[in-house]
């Protein structure tokens, strides 16, 4: 399939309580001196028409970044809450998401799961096994999808994932990991946010 940048939009799931990490946003835990959503939002820029973010606080701070934010609708449905926020927002056919806390990423993810997809989107699997935030989604099929699945409150992205019929893009030798714990920011060099607002 081709796809350029004008098709593209770049959804960034940051709207976790992060119960685990004491409350701390993982949206502006910092490494070497960079938000780690705004590295995020770096990183894929110029591959996408669009940055949105799913956040449930501080909205204000993101638009001060130059980041659009947007709120659940609806709250506490986990990540489909921000999927739905997201997709309810986006103008172009395709949308890239990814969880604020992936600490390994690079720009040919994004490549990779447009290649691996047929018209019906892709999300990846790492080294950990699948990764459903790591996806690519159809926004017309998906904004059906989620309709029909928050309706019946069925929350898991995977089972979202299978209902579209989206492929599975392996990617051996590689995992994003992610910011759960104390133990987690420290092996990744990541530190708390000492500066809200800024």
């Amino acid at each position: 399939m081709q796809c350029t940048r004008a098709d593209l939009s770049l959804g960034i799931l940051a709207g976790g309580r992060a119960s685990r990490l004491g409350g701390l946003d993982k949206a502006w835990l910092r490494r070497d001196g960079e938000a780690q959503v705004l590295r995020l939002a770096q990183l894929y820029r110029e591959q996408v028409a669009q940055v949105w973010v799913s956040a449930n606080r501080d909205l204000a701070r993101y638009r001060q970044h130059g980041l659009q934010a947007l709120s659940d609708t609806t709250p506490d449905l986990g990540p489909l809450g921000g999927l739905a926020a997201l997709a309810e927002a986006c103008t172009t056919p395709w949308l890239f998401t990814l969880p604020v806390d992936a600490v390994a990423l690079d720009r040919p993810l994004l490549s990779a799961l447009i290649e691996a997809q047929d018209g019906q989107g892709a999300y990846a699997v790492d080294d950990d096994g699948v990764q459903p935030l790591f996806a690519l989604w159809p926004v017309t099929a998906l904004r059906t999808a989620l309709a029909q699945a928050l309706a019946q409150r069925r929350l898991a992205v995977r089972e979202l994932q299978a209902a579209l019929g989206m492929a599975a893009l392996r990617l051996d030798g590689l995992r994003f990991g992610n910011l759960n714990s104390p133990e987690d920011l420290l092996a990744h060099g990541f530190v708390a946010d000492d500066a809200p607002g800024r």
